[in-house]
């Protein structure tokens, strides 16, 4: 089951226009947790762990997947986040370098690093009962029936929830590093595989970018997408990430400008390189631009001082200067501790 973003957190039911500000009955909020969403699969011996796509992620997490297959429970259907915990908090560029060809080097990562699978689903208990269409407050009870029932929980944590609105509102102010959002589940909603039957949340920001350089569409002589940088403390230009979220109609006056920019410095600190694994059809072509043009832009997360996906152009700032925009811009969040300290501890429950 996947999830819409929206804008806000609901405080009502869908299609009412009655205001139900206690949310009881109603919603169920969960953090969204800065991972690999994961189904857990288990029939007697056999154990397996898959992404969203269908792929297996079993090779990646050998250690999981041995956790999984020690426990007393012989089967089971368990949907949840794969997470590795490093310090304090839990680091999506661990996960990422777990994605690798190399089975050694897996091996020595997952001694290093170990994996935590953070639960917030169960779609067939113990029993072998089928709750895909048992209601989200029979599927939680059963999620936490088997949790409780394990001597050790092992790399498996239970991940906390609340029903007040006030509380997951603080959840989202407080979102970034680990926490991604927050995800709204209706209590009486079934388990729709493959439909956007919850609801997920993320804190937005902005941030004044330069524009470095630019790619052309893949397929075309318009521009694709502007490559946003921002000043490091050494006065050097660091490329952060990209937007394409231009106008269509826009395009062919914005190249026109863009062209006419084309020339040094560009980046002078980190520079674009080729396409990334998730975009993969993206020019590795870019122009550098003299730096001139400013522009504001929304993110969603950053990771080793990147934006880790897309951003989406607000607007473009004349009246900033680019020496302007440093990464002062991205201070990391509040971390809420509270939520984090609760998955992290290996007797972990939730928040009932």
């Amino acid at each position: 089951m996947e999830a819409k973003s929206v804008s806000e957190l609901p405080d009502s039911p869908p299609n009412t226009s009655t205001k139900t500000p206690s949310n009881i009955d109603v919603w169920q909020f969960e953090p969204k947790w800065d991972g690999f969403r994961c189904l857990a699969f288990r029939n007697e011996g056999k154990v397996e762990l898959r992404a969203k796509s269908g792929k297996s992620l079993s090779r990646y997490f050998p250690e999981v997947l041995a956790a999984l297959a020690a426990l007393p429970v012989k089967q089971f259907v368990l949907d949840g986040e794969l997470a590795i915990p490093v310090g304090s908090t839990l680091s999506f560029d661990a996960l990422q370098m777990r994605l690798h060809p190399a089975a050694s080097r897996i091996a020595k990562l997952s001694v290093a690093t170990p994996a935590v699978l953070i639960l917030f689903d169960c779609l067939m208990d113990a029993k072998q009962r089928n709750l895909l269409n048992e209601p989200l407050t029979e599927r939680r009870a059963a999620l936490e029936s088997l949790f409780d029932s394990l001597p050790k929980p092992g790399l498996l944590r239970l991940s906390p929830y609340t029903r007040k609105l006030a509380e997951a509102q603080r959840w989202l102010q407080r979102s970034g590093g680990a926490l991604d959002g927050v995800i709204a589940k209706r209590l009486d909603g079934v388990y729709v595989a493959g439909e956007r039957a919850m609801l997920k949340i993320k804190c937005k920001r902005t941030a004044d970018c330069v524009v470095g350089g630019f790619r052309y569409e893949s397929d075309g002589d318009v521009v694709g997408s502007l490559l946003l940088g921002l000043y490091n403390e050494q006065g050097k230009l660091d490329h952060v990430g990209f937007t394409s979220s231009i106008p269509h109609a826009e395009r062919k006056a914005l190249t026109a400008r863009l062209r006419k920019l084309i020339g040094p410095p560009g980046f002078t600190g980190d520079a674009p390189g080729g396409p990334s694994r998730w975009s993969t059809e993206q020019s590795t072509q870019w122009e550098p631009l003299r730096t001139q043009l400013v522009v504001e832009v929304e993110y969603d997360h950053v990771s080793g001082d990147r934006f880790r996906h897309g951003t989406r152009l607000v607007r473009w700032r004349p009246d900033k200067s680019p020496t302007q925009c440093t990464f002062e811009q991205l201070e990391p969040p509040a971390r809420p501790s509270t939520l984090i300290k609760k998955v992290l501890r290996p007797a972990a429950a939730g928040m009932r």
